[in-house]
């Protein structure tokens, strides 16, 4: 799976003095995801337009409609670009667990980072509020092609894609209110991502126990 973000990666910083401020079409509306991703980040949902995606990378409001066509144009490529970079990542760890390099319980640490260090939970929130849940549709596509890939049996693997659902509602459900709920349960902070390592460390003895009785 190609990662987004390491062309985001290749982005120039436009505040550096003497830096070309030239960049390729595609290089522009990368610089222009990862500024929206920052914002999303840093002030919010209501924080990320198309003037100040603009403003972030030096660009012009008509350069971004360009790239984008709209404002949700612009929420949507966000979803594919947020939605391809946790992915990627989890689809890095799943592999990893797989093979005695990482534990069940940090791949749920990871899983939730991912979802929370991205602004998934944000972003979700913004796009219902504004009525544009269509926008949300790369997230959940680049999830379907994930599980599709490191599904044993592909697309007819149900029991991962169950998980991965319940993994997925867990994280953004921890990133929207998992701290005041945890505390008002009397629960440790960390208590959502405790309750998933242990689901995805069953889930994994079971599917390990599948394969040796198939043997």
């Amino acid at each position: 799976m190609t990662n987004m973000a390491t062309e985001a990666s290749k982005i120039i910083e436009f505040k550096d003095v003497g830096v070309p401020r030239r960049l390729s079409p595609e290089a522009s509306r990368m610089a222009a995801l990862e500024a929206a991703r920052g914002l999303l980040l840093e002030a919010g949902p209501q924080a990320v337009t198309l003037k100040a995606v603009a403003g972030q990378i030096g660009r012009t409001h008509a350069n971004l409609l360009h790239h984008f066509g709209s404002a949700s144009g612009l929420q949507r490529a966000l979803a594919a670009y947020m939605g391809e970079n946790i992915c990627s990542k989890v689809a890095e760890a799943v592999t990893q667990m797989r093979g005695g390099v990482m534990t069940p319980d940090e791949l749920a640490d990871l899983i939730f980072d991912q979802f929370d260090r991205e602004g998934a939970g944000a972003l979700a929130s913004w796009m219902l509020l504004s009525g544009n849940e269509d926008a949300l549709d790369p997230i959940v596509e680049a999830i379907h092609k994930l599980v599709d890939e490191i599904a044993e049996d592909g697309h007819a693997d149900t029991s991962l894609h169950e998980l991965t659902l319940e993994m997925v509602l867990m994280a953004l459900g921890d990133a929207l209110l998992g701290g005041p709920l945890s505390a008002a349960l009397g629960l440790p902070r960390e208590a959502g991502r405790q309750i998933a390592g242990r689901k995805l460390a069953a889930a994994f003895n079971e599917m390990q126990a599948q394969l040796k009785h198939s043997t």
